[in-house]
């Protein structure tokens, strides 16, 4: 059961407005963030209850506030509906000493994939992404906090870095000197990615392919999942996170590189997909979509290589170093995304231009 009883976690689900009864508990443990747990009833699925990690949440009410707006427009014949079950009192989660829980629906005979050789999958995924952004577009911006702030800001990642940097232990600094190299230079490339005229959108903010659901009869991808990070940003965040684990096949700390790939069909497929909702980008994100591929996995990399630094304090590990092997894989995939940027610009502007 990991960190709590099920009588424990009983007695929260109790708190939310369900019909009572004894149920069973599985942990889900695909997330980096959260305490996530799968609730049965006579051997059936019914909801998904979490723990919110308020170390890495402080806004507790903004996030659910955000959260609750993003549900109420995210419902369409192509885009699968999720209901946030309200407490006995009415609230959107529940707190106690242990933290704030909230309760999801569950979504019958779906699956999610960590990583994909499938072009349909690949192809859902950008039909899902883009019918997200287009249930949100008309929603005000200003009405959303930013739960995590300056999440993808790569000023505030780069101080970050250079804060753990200065502070490392000499042994982690030596072990990790080609990986901290490679970030420094790519922090002079990613200048050029310019967000000027670019319009502000509500983004899911962590597009990764295992948080999107899948029908299991059908492969067709229903809805995006764990919505925490919902709040404002750029397309090419949601863009360049899909891409970091759709068209690279090996998982996110992988340790032999040669298995991290591009590839070109899946990533196709992925624009395909979004290509299929129409027209909805503007020629200003076009632009920014090649350099977005390149952006996020480096991002991500620099606050794995970053937290490695600080001996982990930020995302949950399974051994002492797989923070570094997270941020190798990463920025092993920028490499590989950045020497694509030529064929990138051809595919997105044939289909999305």
């Amino acid at each position: 059961m990991g960190k709590f009883s099920n009588d424990y976690l009983n007695a929260i689900l109790n708190c939310f407005s369900t019909n009572g009864g004894t149920y069973e508990f599985t942990p889900i443990n695909n997330g980096y963030i959260n305490d996530t747990y799968m609730v049965f009833a006579d051997k059936n699925p019914y909801f998904i209850l979490q723990r919110i990690n308020h170390n890495v949440f402080e806004d507790i009410t903004g996030l659910m506030s955000n959260v609750q707006k993003a549900l109420l427009n995210l419902d369409d014949r192509d885009y699968q509906k999720i209901d946030l079950i309200s407490t006995r009192n009415a609230k959107p989660y529940h707190d106690n000493k242990e933290g704030n829980w909230r309760l999801m629906s569950y979504i019958d005979d779906s699956t999610v994939y960590n990583t994909t050789t499938d072009t349909n999958i690949a192809h859902e995924a950008g039909r899902i992404i883009g019918k997200f952004h287009q249930l949100l577009e008309k929603v005000a911006s200003d009405d959303f906090v930013d739960t995590i702030p300056d999440f993808h800001n790569l000023n505030l990642r780069k101080e970050q870095f250079n804060t753990a940097l200065s502070q490392a232990d000499p042994t982690k600094k030596a072990f990790a000197q080609n990986a901290i190299e490679f970030a420094n230079e790519l922090l002079l490339t990613l200048k050029a990615l310019d967000t000027t005229d670019l319009p502000v959108r509500i983004c899911h903010n962590d597009t990764k392919l295992n948080n999107i659901l899948y029908s299991n009869e059908s492969n067709k991808a229903l809805c995006l999942i764990d919505l925490d990070t919902i709040m404002k940003g750029y397309f090419f965040y949601d863009f360049g996170d899909a891409i970091r684990t759709i068209v690279n096949t090996a998982p996110e700390d992988e340790q032999e590189h040669a298995k991290i790939t591009f590839e070109k069909d899946l990533f196709v497929a992925f624009i395909d997909g979004l290509a299929s909702n129409g027209s909805f980008l503007s020629a200003q994100e076009i632009a920014t979509l090649p350099l977005g591929a390149v952006f996020m996995p480096f991002i991500h990399g620099l606050r794995a290589l970053t937290d490695y630094l600080n001996n982990n304090v930020y995302y949950k590990v399974a051994y002492e170093n797989q923070n570094f092997d997270r941020c190798q894989s990463l920025f092993d995939f920028s490499r590989k995304a950045l020497n694509e940027l030529d064929y990138m610009k051809k595919v997105i502007q044939e289909k999305l231009g």
